[in-house]
């Protein structure tokens, strides 16, 4: 019997709806996995360590690393209308960040990418500073006046009201608005090393376990709930409402296309290596 694959993925609701059947040794066929739980910041770092066997990362730090991964097309996210929001503590259109300074979770996420297109847009002259905080930190930290506005993501959709906080654009939008395409999140990534008849059973196990938590959703929630920390149940099923669609059971043509156009776009804006002609090519 073969050692189970080295798998690390977020503790957020979409991944651990997406991935319940397949660890917990409900899907046919498929590798037993060694799960280990991260924040997408972190396992990021791991891909360009060249770390696990398989890993949930930002589509923003593909570049990096597809010399040693392969993207596979299911078991990821991609969305319409679940896009980051720039909060400030101000309300209405005509606060500028023209100069100011925001927070940002990572400079290594699609997140930060799609912001920076939009501020090459939008923002005459351009932000000031970008500092990075953990994911939780930012919220309280534009409230606090710490900085003047913030990037954010997932839940905190739903929850930036709780800090008097507004929004002041909406990032996946303007994304939307521009390209006609989904908002490219989060990619399922595996080492080419690992053969590509082994990539493919490991794609179809991705599809087979969203398919499985689709059909079955309550099975999923022991898992769910065990990993969101203290979100509101509510708030989870919102969470995998907006991240789970048919771009996770399968990537499809719009899928490629809108990670095509994100990374080819932020190249052009020298924030990312540019692409390879065959580099998100599956076995």
């Amino acid at each position: 019997m073969s050692e189970p694959l080295k798998i690390a993925y977020s503790p957020c609701p979409n991944d651990t709806f997406v991935f319940d059947a397949w660890a917990h040794g409900r899907v046919p066929g498929a590798p037993a996995l060694d799960v280990t739980f991260a924040d997408i910041d972190v396992t990021n770092g791991m891909a360009e360590r060249g770390e696990f066997d398989v890993l949930k990362v930002s589509y923003a730090v593909l570049p990096w690393v597809l010399d040693e991964y392969a993207l596979l097309p299911a078991g990821g996210a991609l969305g319409r209308g679940c896009g980051p929001l720039v909060l400030t503590r101000e309300a209405g259109s005509p606060v500028s960040l023209a100069g100011k300074t925001v927070a940002v979770p990572s400079e290594r996420s699609t997140a930060y990418l799609l912001f920076r297109l939009w501020a090459a847009a939008e923002v005459p002259g351009g932000v000031g500073e970008v500092v990075v905080l953990p994911f939780h930190e930012i919220m309280p930290a534009v409230r606090d006046g710490k900085v003047d506005a913030g990037l954010v993501i997932h839940e905190a959709r739903f929850t930036y009201g709780n800090y008097g906080l507004h929004c002041l654009a909406d990032m996946g939008e303007h994304w939307e608005n521009s390209t006609g395409l989904p908002i490219p999140l989060g990619a399922i990534i595996a080492k080419r090393s690992l053969g590509a008849e082994r990539l493919r059973e490991l794609a179809e196990a991705a599809r087979t376990s969203v398919r499985m938590a689709w059909d079955d959703p309550e099975a999923s929630r022991p898992y769910v709930l065990e990993h969101a920390q203290e979100m509101d149940p509510k708030v989870a099923d919102q969470h995998i409402g907006l991240y789970v669609n048919e771009f996770t059971a399968g990537l499809g043509e719009n899928g490629y296309a809108a990670v095509r156009g994100l990374l080819t776009r932020a190249a052009a804006e020298g924030l990312v290596p540019p692409l390879g002609p065959d580099a998100l090519a599956f076995v």
